[in-house]
């Protein structure tokens, strides 16, 4: 009889517990579809998981993964490999491997979904792979110059507008026996010229297309010192050279911030992603931008690509929540807090940008424009080595070292 009670109570039990386990996956935690948004921007994780939060309280039945770890780069394309995409992805749409990525089917063709209406004209479209939009790129980077204003005001100088008058600011400088550049030629660290070198190329030849035609689809062995294009690259180095900080030849990215923000240099060649570490150091000096100078003041250009661009993995078992939570970052309401922290130029409509971050304002007037092209590695296999030759030249001054370095590294591609 205690037998026969035990067994009608443990009946019992398991059906209670099976209904309220069935009354829980209804409105519980286990029904809701769980998103994987993957992050290249750890600066930026606070605020896209506080995005993410907002966005749940507005879809009660998703919920947003965040996922920030160290060498991004380097574990996305060993969970790309592995066939484990996240669901939303942080993506460089200018760089090679995200092109080959797209190219093999890994992610969702973008192209005419409502969401991308939130992205000015044209801009998704320049990195568009046989005429399909596979990112929708929200904001840009940009590289050039801040320089400390006040120093400028008291020397009497003016932020230049040509390469002329460029050169006449650096003589200025030196006259007054300040440091005119804050330079980070350590070879870790050789990256920080990348920008220099590429834009001295696209101003030697004529923008993007005359910098690929002299670099990566010229002839082989054909780079030399005698030619034009070349000699111009030099000469606009040049102006580095010499003109860097204390011991600039060893310095880090780091250690040229710190010059800079100290006043130990007065300008600083460098994207405007350096701005909030320039501002953690709270410099007593009013802090401006300008681009980099061609031979008029037209010809001022500048560099960068999109830096937050979010692709959907073609993978994903959840799409229709994928595109719903990029629709709602991408809208100018929402994306406005990313902007505010962020400050990178943004390609959303309607996010309010006026008188804001007026320390980049001279660089960044050139983006979303004909002035700013995509960083030039777009067409080539690598850039490490690109960035570290000019890096050396600027140490050394070895032109032919330097035209012999970049045969090697561009041969490679032809």
């Amino acid at each position: 009889m205690k037998l026969m009670k035990r067994m009608v109570l443990s009946a019992t039990t398991v059906a209670t517990i099976s209904l309220l386990a069935a009354c829980g996956s209804s409105g519980g935690s286990s029904s809701k579809t769980e998103i994987e948004f993957f992050s290249q921007k750890p600066e930026m994780s606070k605020t896209i998981k506080e995005i993410a939060k907002d966005f749940e309280k507005e879809n009660k039945d998703i919920t947003v993964k965040v996922v920030d770890v160290p060498s991004p780069g380097d574990v996305l394309k060993t969970r790309i490999s592995s066939n484990d995409t996240p669901d939303i992805i942080n993506v460089f749409p200018q760089n090679a491997d995200f092109q080959e990525w797209a190219k093999a089917g890994e992610f969702e063709d973008l192209t005419g979904k409502d969401f991308m209406s939130n992205i000015k004209e044209g801009v998704a479209e320049t990195y568009a792979i046989d005429g399909k939009v596979y990112s929708a790129p929200l904001d840009s980077n940009a590289w050039g110059f801040f320089y400390n204003a006040t120093a400028f005001e008291k020397l009497g100088i003016e932020a230049p507008t040509t390469w002329t008058e460029f050169e006449a600011v650096v003589k200025k400088i030196n006259a007054a026996d300040e440091a005119p550049f804050a330079l980070s030629l350590a070879q870790g660290d050789a990256w920080s010229l990348n920008g220099f070198g590429q834009l001295a190329w696209a101003e030697a030849t004529g923008g993007f297309d005359g910098a690929q035609n002299a670099l990566r689809f010229s002839d082989k062995g054909s780079i030399k010192t005698s030619n034009s294009d070349f000699e111009a690259v030099i000469n606009q180095l040049d102006i580095l050279r010499n003109n860097g900080q204390n011991n600039a030849s060893g310095a880090t990215y780091n250690d040229a911030v710190t010059a800079f923000a100290t006043g130990k240099a007065l300008i600083l060649p460098q994207g405007i992603w350096a701005l909030p570490a320039i501002q953690q150091q709270n410099p007593d000096f009013e802090i401006k931008s300008f681009a980099y100078p061609g031979a008029t003041a037209d010809d001022a250009m500048s560099v960068g690509a999109a830096d937050m661009a979010l692709s959907i993995s073609s993978n994903s078992k959840h799409k229709e929540e994928a595109e719903k939570f990029l629709e709602y970052f991408s809208s100018a309401e929402v994306f406005q807090k990313y902007y505010d922290v962020n400050g990178e130029p943004t390609s959303v409509v309607g996010v309010e940008t006026e008188d804001k971050f007026p320390e980049t304002e001279g660089i960044t007037r050139l983006t979303f424009t004909d002035k700013q092209f995509v960083w030039l590695q777009s067409k080539w296999d690598s850039e490490a080595d690109f960035h570290t030759l000019t890096a050396d030249y600027v140490r050394d001054g070895d032109a032919q070292a330097m035209a012999d370095k970049l045969n090697v590294f561009f041969d490679s591609m032809k």
